[in-house]
């Protein structure tokens, strides 16, 4: 059986929506894509670096699937996520059914947690999920996100698609906390689960 990890990178107030590029997603009128790109740097490559090492595999919503592994698969090589994202084995949650254009690509078509339930218990190691945040509030508030790796930038926008939204409760264990020089805190936490009888 698989483990689902969700690495996701956040504003104070809980923002994900688009933090790479000013393009990236601007549904709702949103006007502030690429808030995360003045605080990366090497540091906290090298974290992410260190979670890519034990990643098996990729889970991803549609529109992340087309914009990220789109760009890195077409950015000139040598980049630091292309060869990953070529070998590594992509499993898409979309409920279009439109083909996956990607090397090592697999549709998982209808709804999401459904697909991914399955996915989860005919797989082994660990899943990875980057952005998707649609693919991983279902996921979450049906109980198959087992960790998070949330990167925490010191920005606050007030406006813009939040990671979490409504759902039930669910109490995590910190396992890590990193902070690099330019204030982000990376945090690594453990979904944990209520006691069986």
């Amino acid at each position: 059986m698989a483990t689902i990890t969700a690495t996701e990178s956040i504003t104070l107030d809980g923002v994900m929506q688009a933090p790479a590029a000013p393009e990236e997603d601007t549904r709702g009128g949103f006007a502030h894509g690429g808030w995360a790109a003045p605080f990366a740097n090497d540091e906290q490559l090298a974290i992410m670096g260190e979670g890519m090492a034990t990643t098996s595999g990729m889970l991803l919503g549609r529109r992340t699937y087309d914009d990220v592994v789109g760009h890195w698969l077409s950015a000139p090589e040598p980049n630091p996520f292309g060869d990953f994202l070529r070998r590594t084995p992509k499993w898409v949650a979309s409920r279009s059914g439109a083909p996956v254009a990607h090397p090592s690509s697999t549709l998982l078509h209808g709804e999401a947690v459904e697909t991914v339930a399955r996915l989860k218990q005919e797989v082994d190691g660990e899943l990875s999920i980057l952005g998707s945040g649609e693919l991983v509030r279902a996921l979450h508030a049906a109980g198959l996100v087992d960790r998070f790796v949330l990167l925490v930038h010191p920005v606050t926008l007030g406006s813009g698609t939040r990671l979490f939204g409504e759902g039930p409760r669910r109490d995590l264990e910190l396992r890590r906390a990193d902070t690099t020089s330019t204030g982000v805190a990376i945090l690594q936490l453990a979904v944990r689960r209520a006691a069986t009888a």
